[in-house]
């Protein structure tokens, strides 16, 4: 964890750099040269805490989705979250908490992702106790998944937005937010193909005890709604 906050200071160090002298000389090449540079600082800050990395996989663990469509979803909660950020920089800037704790926060749209997340781990749960299957409409409930867990805005995507707006030049903002969320989503996206491996592989150690896939179903739909509901009621009351 040391190294991450390490890592974490030097990528905001360095862009603080790389924007201060954009605003300078606007010089584009010199931006272009180092957006590879902002997919490595998007990976490497989305294994920090606070990506719903952990929403993400309690997810997927009751989900049937298969491999591409985890992927999916967790591009579409990469893209949420570094979107959001980008709006709330542009457009809505008074939702920023400006304490010292809680700079580049926005709890009012923090709070609400997450009792959405706790309602859908409720579903979760009252659909595997009812012993409905409700799996016809993954996919559509994986991008509401996506997008609801992706309300919670990248700090590092408003750090860099909001630096750029203040040094006048948001479209380097924005194609450092570009290269960010590519990066974010790289890392979302192995966390997805773990969770589908893991879910997979329980699924067959389960079967081949001969518990039936109905069962199955209902014990990681079961699962997945706790761990959705425990998650979400204990960022609230933190």
């Amino acid at each position: 964890m040391a190294w991450l906050v390490a890592a974490q200071e030097w990528i905001y160090g360095t862009i603080n750099g790389y924007l201060s002298a954009f605003a300078s000389n606007e010089d584009w090449s010199a931006l272009l040269s180092v957006m590879p540079l902002g997919i490595g600082f998007g990976a490497i800050h989305a294994l920090t805490p606070g990506h719903s990395k952990t929403l993400l996989a309690s997810y997927l663990v009751g989900s049937p989705l298969a491999y591409l469509r985890g992927l999916a979803v967790s591009s579409v909660l990469a893209a949420t979250h570094v979107g959001m950020a980008v709006v709330i920089a542009l457009f809505a800037a008074e939702l920023l908490t400006r304490t010292l704790v809680g700079a580049g926060r926005a709890p009012t749209v923090e709070d609400i992702s997450r009792g959405l997340l706790v309602l859908i781990g409720i579903w979760f749960v009252v659909r595997a106790v009812r012993g409905s299957s409700g799996h016809t409409h993954g996919e559509r409930e994986g991008v509401a998944v996506g997008v609801i867990a992706g309300l919670i805005p990248c700090p590092l995507t408003l750090f860099v937005m909001v630096l750029a707006l203040s040094r006048g030049v948001p479209e380097a903002g924005l194609a450092f937010a570009l290269a960010m969320m590519i990066g974010v989503g790289l890392t979302l996206g192995v966390v997805a193909l773990l969770a589908v491996a893991g879910r997979s592989a329980l699924t067959a150690a389960m079967k081949k005890f001969g518990t039936s896939i109905s069962v199955v179903s209902r014990t990681l739909d079961a699962l997945a709604g706790s761990l959705l509901i425990v998650f979400g009621f204990r960022e609230l009351l933190l």
